[in-house]
């Protein structure tokens, strides 16, 4: 299965805020032999979050959905979600009861109500309104619940509670992914080529290994290694990856070019 990523928040989007999320995701993902497939930036747009959200729960991946699950009124994704789903939203019985939790051990602190009917409480417990069907996901900062509806998770838009949140899906509902998508790269710095007259080469690579990805970056002011090519094969590590990589060096070898240092990842 692969993993996907979805970020929302206009904070993101006019630099208010810098994204947190997929570097800690793909961190997270790569400690458990993971890799992240694709990820993608929304603003609070309600129409671009409901086909967003539409695609992700057809898709059949993994996908973990960061921010706008609040009760303010530029929070739009619990509503977006049950639009996609073509569900109604309703006051989840486990959220109700964490949310409410927490507010007794807000007015044990600081005073106030904790009566269910009070403006205060009834704004808290719209953050446990989710699509008919979801379950909930357990937040140790606050105990005011993400859900999940199928393989699509919701969770808030602070890192500081949507990373451990994601974190025990990982190691609790996708325990028996883990080490799936292992991954090693081969590469080596060429020095002096063009990325089109090396193509061929790659083309030649992708073709003869089904299972082998080329990746070629070109770099034009490396501090070390200055104008170059890091050219590299990806895969599964065994036999294959190996083969690959030496026709790799075989075919720069027939080519006359100039090769700098070689690296394995991980």
């Amino acid at each position: 299965m692969n993993f996907g990523l979805i970020i929302i928040g206009d904070e993101i989007l006019s630099g208010k805020r810098q994204d947190k999320h997929m570097a800690r995701v793909i961190e997270m993902l790569g400690a458990r032999g993971l890799t992240l497939s694709w990820a993608e930036y929304l603003g609070d747009d309600p129409l671009r979050i409901t086909a967003a959200l539409r695609r992700a729960f057809a898709g059949g991946d993994i996908v973990f959905s960061c921010g706008g699950i609040g009760a303010t009124p530029d929070d739009h994704t619990r509503q977006c979600a049950a639009a996609a789903l073509g569900v109604e939203l309703a006051l989840h019985p486990e959220a109700r009861e964490l949310i409410m939790q927490r507010v007794r051990a807000m007015v044990a602190e600081k005073g106030g109500s904790a009566e269910p009917d009070h403006p205060d409480t009834v704004h808290r417990l719209n953050m446990g309104l989710f699509p008919v069907g979801a379950q909930i996901i357990a937040n140790p900062y606050n105990q005011i619940p993400g859900f999940s509806v199928g393989d699509v998770h919701f969770v808030p838009g602070f890192p500081v509670m949507a990373h451990p949140m994601i974190e025990s899906l990982l190691d609790a509902r996708y325990r028996a992914l883990h080490g799936s998508h292992q991954q090693r790269e081969c590469s080596l710095v060429v020095y002096g080529a063009m990325e089109a007259s090396l193509t061929p080469l790659m083309i030649e690579i992708e073709a003869r290994f089904a299972d082998i990805r080329v990746f070629s970056l070109p770099s034009v002011d490396h501090p070390v290694h200055g104008r170059h090519i890091e050219l590299g094969v990806k895969g599964v590590p065994g036999p294959a990856l190996e083969a690959a990589y030496a026709h790799l060096r075989a075919g720069l070898d027939a080519r006359g070019a100039k090769i700098g240092p070689e690296m394995v990842r991980p």
